[in-house]
């Protein structure tokens, strides 16, 4: 493309000479400009300036990976290997309806994307070059003597190059981008929340966190964050409910209405003749919540029963007759001793500053035996040890 290669004798300035042309031939190619430039005016108009000039950043091999993939020699060459970008975490509230139903969230997010006018280069002719501060590390140390004889190191993103590592001319930076190579984009993501997705589940996004140059892009990843419900409470596919009920209900049955999370009503209510007790748990068969995946299959619904008991002198003794007549006597009412017994007085009994009394009693009393066993020490003659 730029004429004969020069025949040498040395084969290592031969090999020289071809990748020096080879260099020339690819900035050319990858340049639109230039492109243009030598299809009109052919390469003396390159030779004389024509097209911005300055040193390429581009990398040779990159031609043979468009057509080829890969890298280019000796098995892949680790600078056209592109480093992973960060993942964007982002904690998405849902309430117990969302994830029952179902239901799609609109977020708008803002992120970095390749400057479209320069394609991620910052400057116009696509030229840079190495950071003189940080000589292309893109990273600076510093030193500071914190003491007589101690040095403290510290590493820092280079401030010229903001860590790039490169260094572009100001007259030559992209006007778009101000040489950062990439510019702000507003983005709306649509987010499913699916049925039965659980507390902590993540939902990713691949590809579409923050661009940057030489870099495969990352994923922003919603991960579901369970708000608290008032009424239900969700134990894997199960649903709970507490329920306070009176002791007439509790006896003689119930009915009650219950609003479920996806608006239907449900009646509640007991078979007849059946008793709840305290602290009992009834459970609805398919009412709970739906599987991830598969939403036609769901869990159960279980109600927790609070059996509320009467106030103190609710009852009248005409009603205590009436109860008596018709519900069952234990057998240690009905069993009375024949011998007059002796009368006694229940009263209310705190277990917790009970067991609190006794606690505090068991340590009193070790506290007393410890001191008696130091006084009878005291008392006794001590014996010495004769050694011959």
């Amino acid at each position: 493309m730029f004429g004969r290669v020069p025949k040498k004798s040395d084969n290592s300035n031969l090999v020289i000479l071809q990748f020096k042309e080879l260099s020339q031939a690819y900035e050319v190619l990858s340049d639109p400009e230039k492109r243009e430039i030598y299809d009109q005016y052919g390469e003396d108009a390159l030779k004389e300036g024509m097209g911005g000039g300055g040193s390429s950043s581009g990398n040779p091999f990159d031609i043979f990976e468009q057509f080829f993939g890969g890298g280019f020699g000796g098995g892949g060459s680790s600078r056209t290997r592109k480093k992973q970008g960060e993942d964007v975490k982002q904690v998405l509230k849902v309430s117990l309806e969302d994830v029952y139903n179902g239901t799609t969230r609109k977020l708008s997010l803002s992120r970095n994307v390749l400057c479209k006018k320069c394609k991620g280069k910052g400057s116009k002719t696509g030229a840079s070059s190495r950071c003189y501060r940080c000589q292309g590390s893109g990273m600076r140390v510093t030193t500071r003597q914190i003491a007589p004889g101690m040095i403290q190191q510290m590493q820092h993103v280079c401030s010229e190059c903001r860590g790039s590592g490169e260094s572009i001319n100001e007259r030559d930076r992209c006007q778009q981008c101000k040489g950062k190579k990439v510019t702000q984009e507003k983005k709306v993501l649509e987010v499913d929340v699916e049925k039965g997705m659980q507390n902590g589940q993540k939902i990713v996004f691949e590809g579409q966190a923050d661009e940057a140059p030489d870099t495969v892009t990352g994923d922003i990843v919603f991960v579901l964050q369970l708000k608290e419900h008032p009424k239900f409470n969700r134990k894997q596919d199960d649903l709970y409910l507490e329920h306070n009920i009176s002791l007439t209900e509790a006896i003689c049955g119930f009915r009650f209405v219950l609003t479920h999370l996806d608006g239907r009503q449900l009646l509640i209510k007991t078979n007849p003749g059946e008793v709840i007790k305290p602290d009992q748990y009834k459970g609805i068969n398919d009412e709970g919540m739906p599987q991830w995946q598969r939403p036609f299959m769901k869990g159960k619904l279980v109600i927790h029963f609070n059996v509320v008991f009467p106030e103190t002198g609710v009852l009248s003794p005409e009603k205590c007759k009436i109860i008596k007549t018709l519900l069952p006597l234990s057998t240690s009412s009905s069993d009375m001793a024949s011998d007059d017994p002796e009368e006694t007085i229940l009263h209310d009994v705190n277990m917790e500053e009970e067991m609190r009394r006794k606690e505090f009693q068991k340590r009193q009393e070790a506290y007393d035996d410890d001191d008696e066993e130091d006084d009878d020490d005291a008392g006794m003659p001590r014996v010495g040890c004769n050694q011959q």
